[in-house]
């Protein structure tokens, strides 16, 4: 909590036997686009002791990004994770201090921290771990917290006490997530079909964006937060207390001729820092001009 995170819990590492078949079929079924990186390490994927030798424990965190300020309706809109500082730095920083401490207090003791960036499976984790349940969205979901946040790992070769995993799901019967997916993107069953997905055609996919997805982006042209912003467990969400997850005040202020104007120079100076430097200023380009065809 000093280090500024929101929830911690610890599972056994093991091999995630449920996880398998479902990973295997959401593969075969192509459901990851042109993402050829997720057929990499499949077994990596699964089983945290072939990350960390010898591994007994899986510390699932998560750090709060949710802003005080969002973008209006009228403008072209980024996803809020992306408003601030690239979380991989802010948080990454945090976890080594922890695992620094860990260190401190127990000595020798081999372990990696994770942020989204190697193959862990974290949602599957932090339901382990008894951080929440996942969502119809397949985000994990807090009954305290909502969802608006990062997950992060620390896997290591020291046995710890474990908390029990989420069992219950408090979805229930509600799909507002499902019905209000703008590509129809979210399937039964706790699945995500990413390659329809507004987060992969913006983030993701380095070619044209796919002409029959025309109208379908509203004014999303840096990934998507609609399934969240319709959950209703969000109406939990608290502003983040980390100043550099803040939005730059031209994200706020831009309208959408500000961003049709962007140049290269401005491009590079707003989003120094920022995961929107994933698409680069050609693929923010590209959005742009795909979601102005929306008029």
């Amino acid at each position: 909590m000093e280090l500024g995170f929101n929830a911690c819990g610890i599972a056994e590492a093991e091999f995630l036997e449920e996880e398998a078949p479902r990973l295997e079929s959401w593969l075969k079924q192509n459901l990851h686009g042109k993402m050829a990186y997720m057929e990499n390490h499949f077994d990596m994927r699964l089983d945290p002791r072939l990350l960390v030798e010898n591994a007994k424990s899986v510390i699932s965190l998560t750090y709060n990004y949710f802003p005080e300020k969002t973008q209006t309706n009228e403008t072209y809109k980024i996803a809020k994770y992306a408003y601030g500082v690239d979380y991989h730095f802010i948080v990454k920083e945090k976890l080594k201090e922890l695992l620094a401490f860990i260190q401190e207090e127990f000595g020798e003791i081999n372990g990696r921290a994770f942020v989204d960036s190697a193959p862990v499976l974290e949602h599957a984790w932090a339901k382990k771990a008894g951080i929440g349940w996942v969502g119809k969205n397949s985000l994990t979901i807090s009954k305290q917290k909502g969802s608006f946040f990062f997950l992060a790992e620390i896997i290591l070769d020291l046995a710890l006490e474990y908390d029990d995993p989420i069992q219950t799901d408090h979805c229930g019967n509600c799909t507002r997530c499902i019905d209000s997916c703008p590509t129809e993107a979210i399937l039964p069953n706790k699945k995500v079909d990413g390659s329809k997905c507004i987060s992969y055609f913006t983030i993701e996919l380095k070619e044209e964006i796919p002409s029959e997805m025309t109208g379908k982006f509203g004014n999303w042209i840096f990934g998507c937060d609609v399934c969240q912003d319709v959950c209703p467990w969000n109406r939990f969400s608290l502003p983040t207390q980390q100043e550099k997850f803040s939005p730059k005040e031209e994200i706020l202020q831009y309208t959408k001729s500000d961003w049709e104007e962007i140049t290269e120079d401005v491009f590079r100076s707003i989003f120094q820092k920022s995961p929107v430097k994933r698409t680069k200023f050609e693929g923010l380009k590209r959005n742009i001009k795909f979601v102005s065809q929306n008029k």
